[in-house]
């Protein structure tokens, strides 16, 4: 379901007047956004991201925008606004549209404030499959556009809270996090654990990790060997890596990345999304903005948008844009390295 943009892409700004407050959408030449500013904290950054490298604004007046994805058959970007309950598109000389309403709800009364849908991405067919924050559960975008089709929503017979981020490997097994998020206060959790799943494609649902209280983003390594997930909780700023066996268990875990010490000087923000580039090394939102870190676990150096900032997504035709949605912003910037293809 497309609803049209309500204004032309002749001008030089368009006007969503869908949204509680108005979408204000850019069209080329896009604007620097001037809030955000480049950090370099070793040399090996340069053959990521060009020291002179410009972060875009595409559109801003978002509650909080989340889980961007790029779809090859649309030639677009979608992206979650989970607040306002929609799915957004951005298209090269279109702007933003509202793609999707309702996104992550579809119920008729909701006792919280992140009802919509979280983290997006597509299955092997290529079809949207979503984190539903309000219907708790992940879910399929049905043939029609507009209905959706339950992927999984329940461990053990227990509903989830509010699955937040997700990513297919290239069998098609799907990984998820389910944290609270999203769950209203008058709503009992019926898990015991804010989990970390794994969906086989034999339909077999198993707890990858139990041990983190917040857990959000995630990502594969690109030889699948690895999945990374970003813990939001405040007491605990990291990120973890949980090393795969051929049959999808974990063999170990460990910390890959601690950023207390950037929490300690006052960043904004927590880490969230995260997307992996083809040489192994991990983009993620978190504080500050988002931090680029080696396969090894260094910080080389950070996109400071000066905003909390939720997720990101490599797109465009050659998966050298990465895509970032900023709170309020949708931006993006020009890379040197492709992201890895999921």
């Amino acid at each position: 379901m497309k609803l049209p943009l309500l204004a032309t892409a002749a001008l030089s700004t368009a006007m969503l007047t869908a949204a509680p407050a108005p979408i204000t959408s850019t069209f080329a030449p896009y604007p620097k956004d001037a809030k955000t500013t480049l950090e370099r904290l070793d040399p090996a950054l340069d053959a990521l991201l060009a020291p002179d490298a410009v972060v875009e604004n595409l559109g801003s007046g978002f509650n909080w925008s989340e889980g961007p994805i790029w779809v090859p058959a649309l030639g677009a970007l979608l992206f979650s606004d989970v607040p306002e309950n929609r799915v957004y598109r951005w298209k090269e000389g279109e702007g933003i549209s509202v793609h999707l309403e309702p996104s992550g709800f579809t119920g008729t009364q909701y006792n919280g404030r992140e009802r919509g849908s979280n983290g997006l991405t597509l299955d092997a067919q290529g079809r949207l499959t979503l984190c539903q924050h309000g219907d708790r559960r992940v879910a399929r975008l049905a043939a029609d556009g507009k209905s959706f089709e339950t992927v999984v929503d329940r461990f053990e017979g227990k509903r989830f809270s509010s699955p937040n981020d997700l990513c297919y490997d290239r069998a098609g097994n799907l990984f998820f996090t389910d944290p609270p998020y999203g769950l209203p206060a008058d709503t009992k959790q019926e898990t015991d654990f804010h989990g970390v799943y794994r969906l086989g494609t034999d339909g077999k649902l198993t707890v990858i990790a139990s041990d983190l209280s917040r857990p959000n983003g995630v990502a594969l390594s690109p030889d699948e060997r690895t999945v990374y997930v970003a813990s939001s909780e405040g007491r605990e700023p990291w990120i973890k890596a949980y090393a795969l066996n051929a049959d999808g268990s974990v063999a170990s875990s460990r910390l890959f990345f601690d950023g207390s010490a950037l929490m300690k000087q006052g960043r904004r923000g927590a880490f969230d999304g995260l997307k992996v580039d083809v040489q192994g090394n991990i983009w993620t939102t978190g504080p500050g903005g988002v931090l680029i870190i080696s396969p090894e676990g260094k910080h080389l150096g950070s996109i400071l948008t000066g905003r909390a900032t939720a997720n990101c997504a490599f797109g465009d035709a050659d998966h050298q844009t990465f895509y970032i949605t900023a709170d309020e912003a949708l931006l993006r910037v020009r890379t040197k390295v492709k992201g890895a293809a999921r």
